[in-house]
């Protein structure tokens, strides 16, 4: 693995731990209100991030936020409580790997609003991949 690139191993621990969540989460979400326990999650999430934020010295890189910085890191924290929110009521009554497979479906959604958003390049490659991965997920959620 020495030969990958950052970006790639951070990449597949991602992968990772996103597995664990959704495992942790099924189990723990038990006669919980899903809310509730998203609300919970959050704030162990928050006090984990400020510690490192603040552990390696990053908190004064704040003040060099634009308007820009502000708005979309701000549109990302909604979409990511809501992203959550979902998520963990689809893994209330749905299977931990059924929800998982559709929840990274995002994937999808990123490459085409990364293509008309940000100009990303849509190769034949990307969309094989796209259609492979749209189609894994059919196979994982058919009945």
């Amino acid at each position: 693995m020495s030969g990958l690139p950052y970006w790639v191993i951070y990449g597949l621990l991602s992968a990772v731990f996103a597995a664990l969540t959704a495992i942790f989460a099924k189990v723990g979400l038990k006669g919980v209100n899903a809310d509730l326990a998203t609300a919970i999650r959050t704030v162990f999430i928050l006090l984990i991030t400020w510690g490192i934020v603040l552990w390696k010295g990053g908190g004064n890189g704040w003040r060099g936020l634009t308007r820009s910085n502000w708005l979309f890191l701000v549109l990302s924290a909604v979409a990511t409580g809501l992203s959550w929110l979902f998520y963990y009521r689809a893994l209330q009554v749905g299977e931990a790997s059924k929800v998982s497979v559709i929840d990274k479906g995002s994937l999808l959604f990123t490459i085409l609003l990364a293509f008309v958003f940000l100009k990303e390049p849509l190769t034949p490659k990307i969309i094989l991949a796209a259609l492979l991965i749209l189609a894994g997920m059919l196979v994982l959620v058919w009945k």
